[in-house]
């Protein structure tokens, strides 16, 4: 109730007003059943200006820190997180973010949309940085079409650390869905998994126009504050994502190598929290 209030009432007309968005492709969005839609994340008002625009309500899976701030304004944080649809996401990797994502596959199981972020935080500069697994893991085993939603312009108007936006147009643009069910009974296959990801970050680099880079957001993140990069989060380094064969939404054999060490599957876990 308060989603759709918010929504329709109150926070949902006052938006559009100011920031005027600007749409393309959102028939492309099931009128039922269950989907994933995964988009880049440029800014934290990502997950406010796309659901926005979405008839339908959007689960999205946001990083676990939001739900346990201390003091009254870590409170009311947790408490308009999980008034808005938003579930906690871990990102720590392994087994941790294995168990978050369960409660994205029990949206998809009760037929609902679920919003992802596959690079798993927020770009620190604009450009596209490589998918996490989590995406193509939920999709394959839920054997659910992934909606590839570019945001433009969200990054100027809410930059990182920027607590009051700035009032100018934003966009997103909507893809088509992506089937990957012909890859469903290799859902457990690290290598397919890091196929369909690659494949999403493709569509996602081709919609959004944004640079590629080569290495995961998390990394180049501690990278930029001095902070030292564990071996494991910088494993698996992969070649920029390559165009689909055909329109099935099947990568091509040269869109990366899944990696199958210890260290590797734990870097590469997850990455579906908003932050």
């Amino acid at each position: 109730m308060f989603y759709w209030v918010m929504k329709r009432i109150f926070l949902g007309p006052v938006l559009k007003l100011l920031f005027r968005p600007w749409v393309k492709g959102l028939d492309n969005i099931p009128a039922e059943g269950p989907a994933i839609i995964a988009s880049n994340h440029l800014s934290f008002s990502d997950s406010i200006f796309m659901p926005l625009m979405v008839r339908r309500p959007v689960v999205f899976l946001a990083k676990s820190e939001y739900f346990t701030g201390t003091g009254i304004k870590g409170r009311l944080t947790a408490l308009f997180f999980r008034l808005t649809n938003q579930l906690p996401m871990d990102r720590s990797g392994g087994a941790a973010s294995a168990a978050s994502l369960t409660a994205g596959m029990e949206v998809l199981t009760h037929g609902g949309l679920l919003g992802i972020y596959p690079e798993g935080t927020r770009s620190p500069d604009s450009r596209l940085y490589r998918g996490k697994v989590g995406v193509a893991r939920l999709a394959l085993q839920a054997g659910v079409p992934v909606v590839p939603v570019a945001m433009i312009g969200t990054d100027k108007v809410q930059p990182i650390g920027k607590r009051l936006p700035n009032i100018r147009r934003i966009g997103m643009i909507f893809g088509e869905p992506l089937d990957f069910s012909h890859y469903r009974d290799q859902a457990e296959d690290r290598d397919i998994q890091r196929k369909v990801t690659d494949q999403i970050m493709f569509e996602l680099m081709r919609l959004s126009g944004q640079e590629y880079v080569d290495e995961y957001a998390a990394v180049v993140k501690l990278r930029l504050a001095g902070k030292a990069v564990e071996p494991a989060a910088a494993a698996e380094l992969l070649a920029p994502p390559a165009p689909a064969s055909g329109s099935t939404g099947e990568p091509t054999s040269g869109a990366g190598n899944g990696g199958s060490s210890g260290d590797t599957r734990t870097a590469d876990d997850g990455g579906a929290a908003a932050g």
